[in-house]
């Protein structure tokens, strides 16, 4: 995989990350209180056979914020009342994490400031200047 190629799949990528299944919070009556729907994605990105080493650092300096004392990406998904689905989700989740973090940073254009926009910041100034001018008092 290329530096430029930003699409991953997520199938090869499922084969690479574990989850831990516990239950949910939130509302799902007595669901909630027996069945284990939250997925806890854990993908390891030093032991990912899926990305060259440059990759893999560009990942660390992106995902920085993103990843545990022991290198690991979490990524929690609880939205959903069936546990397939959470896993799915976090997949999604993790796919467009490493997705965004290959996309080449914008570069900003600076834009000249037109005459116009100088000129009528310039006249408001001038108003406010002899509105203050008015409320001084006269000796």
């Amino acid at each position: 995989m290329s530096h430029n190629q930003t699409h991953i799949d997520p199938i090869l990528l499922a084969k690479e990350v574990k989850f831990k299944m516990s239950t949910s919070s939130g509302n799902g009556g007595q669901n909630v209180n027996r069945v284990a729907t939250k997925a806890t994605l854990i993908f390891p990105i030093n032991e990912s056979k899926l990305f060259e080493e440059g990759q893999k650092e560009k990942l660390h300096e992106k995902l920085k914020n993103r990843i545990n004392k022991e290198g690991f990406v979490i990524i929690v998904s609880q939205a959903s009342r069936s546990a397939e689905t959470n896993k799915k989700e976090a997949l999604k989740k993790l796919v467009n994490l490493i997705q965004k973090s290959f996309e080449p940073k914008k570069i900003r254009k600076k834009l000249k400031v037109p005459r116009s926009v100088k000129e009528k910041r310039l006249e408001s100034k001038r108003r406010v200047a002899e509105k203050k001018e008015f409320r001084k008092k006269i000796l």
